[in-house]
């Protein structure tokens, strides 16, 4: 069956599924809001066994690293994310999971050019760009 273009895009257009912006938002602010929220009571937890703000706060990203990347090994991260969309991907959280997902997609490829090397081609084009998009502000600030 030959189809245009044209033709192609009414065809999936007419059987796209609306998607409910207003419910979506909720749904991203309210499990977005919930990962903040947690990380907030794990900072609190953390001063109120004796840590300084700074050390606290580095022990709440690593904690949440960590959790991320646990319940994206066990599959409840993307579950989450099926729901939260894009409220899962407050950054520390979402970064974690960026980085966990393609390592266990291609984990049977084995350590080095399965898991090692596929890790990082989510994240990767974040880091590069994240770091060049620094210096570039860096060296433009040093100069004004």
């Amino acid at each position: 069956m030959e189809m245009s273009k044209q033709e192609y895009q009414k065809f999936v257009q007419d059987r796209a599924r609306s998607s409910p912006l207003a419910k979506d938002c909720a749904f991203a602010f309210v499990i977005g809001g919930g990962i903040c929220v947690i990380g907030q009571a794990v900072m609190d937890g953390f001063m109120g066994m004796g840590l300084e703000k700074t050390d606290a706060g580095t022990a709440t990203s690593i904690t949440l690293v960590f959790l991320s990347a646990l319940l994206t090994g066990l599959n409840l991260y993307n579950k989450l994310g099926r729901y939260g969309g894009a409220g899962t991907l407050v950054p520390i959280t979402g970064f974690a999971n960026a980085v966990v997902s393609p390592a266990i997609d291609f984990k049977s490829e084995g350590m080095v050019t399965g898991m090692a090397a596929k890790m990082f081609t989510v994240a990767g084009p974040v880091i590069v760009f994240g770091i060049t998009a620094s210096v570039i502000y860096g060296v433009i600030l040093m100069l004004l």
